[in-house]
C-alpha cells in the first residue's frame, strides 16, 4: 500500500510539472517579445550603421545603399530568417514541440545548437558548482554541531559575528573586492582573474595542471561559498539545538550515556534529516545559483556567462533554453527533497508531504 501511495504520489508531482514548466516558459516567451532589441532590431542597427545590406538571394553580394538604411523587403526577410514573420501562438507551439524531444534550438549570436553551447559551458559551471557543494557542506556541518555544542559561548558569538558579516556581503561585491586586492587591481597581483586554466596548461606536468586549476579556482571559489556559509550552519546548529532539547536526550542522559554517544548515535541522525534532505536541490542549485555574476567578473566560461551573454544580444533560444534547463532540474530537484523526506525519516509518509504542500 505504501510503495502505491509513493508511485501514485511522484506521478502527480510528474504531471504538475508539465504545466509549471511550459507555464514559466511561455511567460518568459511572452516577455521577450516585447524587450527592445530583439535579434532583428540589433542586425538592422549594425548593417544601418555599416551602409550595406547582405542580399540573401544574389549569392552573398553587398550593394551599398548610402545612408539609406534598409528597406521594409529586407526587414521582413530578417523577420522571416529569425522566425519572427510567424504568429505568437504558432511560434510558442513550435518552440514546444521542439521541447519536448529536447531540440533547443539554433543560438543567433554563436551560430551553433543551443544544447551543443550548453555542453561545451557545463564542465565550468559544474567545477565552480562541485567545489562550493563540498567546502560548503564539508566546513558548515562540523561547525553547526560545534556552535550547537557550545551555544552561547565566546567561540559560538564570535563565529556567528564572522559568518553574518560574510553573509552580508553579496559575492559579485567580495569577488571584486579581491580582484581589487589580491588579483593585480590596486595592491597585490597574487592570483589570475580569467579563466580556469593558464594559456600554457597543455605544457605543463600533471602536478602542476592541478596547482595552475586550484589557483585560478580559488578567489572565485572564495567568492561564492563566503556567503552561503551562513544559512548552513545556522541550520545545522538550530536544528541539533532543537534535538538536544527534546526528551529522550534527557532519557539517554539519565542512563548514564557520554554526550558523544549522545551526539552521535541519536542527536546527529535525527538532527541531520532537515540538511539531507535539502541535499538533492542544494546539490544542483550549487551548479547555476549565483553563477552568473561571478562567472562573468572572473571571465569564466560556463553557463552563468553564457547566459548573461545571451541575455545582452537578445539570443533568446539561449535565453529560453538555459532557462527551460534550470527550471527542469530545479523541479526535479524539489520531487527529489520530498522523496528524501520519506526515505531518511520513516515516519513521514507521502500523503503528509501532499497535504503539507496544499496548506
Amino acid at each position: 500500500m505504501g510503495h502505491k501511495i509513493m508511485y501514485r504520489y511522484i506521478l502527480k508531482r510528474l504531471l504538475l510539472m508539465i504545466p509549471t514548466l511550459f507555464g514559466i516558459l511561455f511567460i518568459t516567451f511572452l516577455v521577450t517579445q516585447f524587450v527592445p532589441g530583439g535579434p532583428v532590431e540589433q542586425l538592422t542597427n549594425q548593417l544601418n550603421s555599416l551602409n550595406v545590406v547582405g542580399e540573401a538571394s544574389s549569392g552573398g553580394s553587398n550593394l551599398y545603399r548610402g545612408a539609406s538604411g534598409l528597406n521594409e523587403d529586407h526587414i521582413n526577410q530578417l523577420k522571416e530568417f529569425y522566425g519572427f514573420d510567424k504568429p505568437f501562438l504558432e511560434r510558442f507551439t513550435n518552440l514546444v514541440v521542439n521541447y519536448i524531444s529536447f531540440d533547443l534550438g539554433q543560438s543567433y549570436f554563436h551560430h551553433k545548437s543551443v544544447a551543443e553551447l550548453i555542453v561545451d559551458k557545463l564542465p565550468v559551471s559544474i567545477s565552480l558548482g562541485l567545489w562550493s557543494f563540498f567546502i560548503i557542506y564539508s566546513i558548515c556541518i562540523p561547525l553547526g554541531i560545534k556552535k550547537a555544542v557550545t551555544h552561547g559561548s565566546k567561540f559560538d558569538v564570535t563565529t556567528s559575528t564572522l559568518i553574518l558579516i560574510g553573509y552580508s556581503i553579496p559575492g559579485f561585491v567580495l569577488g571584486i573586492s579581491l580582484i581589487v586586492l589580491l588579483g593585480g587591481g590596486s595592491f597585490y597581483d597574487v592570483f589570475p582573474t580569467r579563466g580556469i586554466i593558464s594559456d600554457n596548461w597543455n605544457e605543463l606536468s600533471f602536478g602542476a595542471k592541478i596547482l595552475d586549476y586550484l589557483w585560478h579556482m580559488t578567489l572565485p571559489i572564495i567568492s561564492s561559498v563566503i556567503g552561503s556559509f551562513a544559512i548552513m550552519t545556522m541550520l545545522t546548529k538550530n536544528s541539533f539545538i532543537e534535538e538536544i532539547k527534546k526528551q529522550y536526550v534527557l532519557t539517554a542522559k539519565s542512563k548514564g550515556l557520554s554526550e558523544n554517544e549522545i551526539l552521535y548515535k541519536h542527536v546527529f541522525k535525527n538532527a541531520l534529516i532537515p540538511i539531507l534532505t535539502g541535499f538533492p536541490a542544494q546539490f544542483i542549485s550549487a551548479f547555476f545559483t549565483g553563477s552568473i555574476l561571478i562567472e562573468t567578473i572572473f571571465s569564466l566560461d560556463g553557463i552563468g556567462l553564457l547566459s548573461y551573454e545571451s541575455i545582452l544580444h537578445r539570443d533568446y533560444p539561449v535565453v529560453l533554453g538555459t532557462l527551460f534547463l534550470f527550471t527542469l532540474l530545479g523541479l526535479i530537484a524539489k520531487l527529489l527533497t520530498d522523496i528524501s523526506y520519506v526515505l531518511v525519516d520513516p515516519r513521514i509518509k507521502f500523503s503528509s508531504v501532499d497535504r503539507g504542500r496544499n496548506t
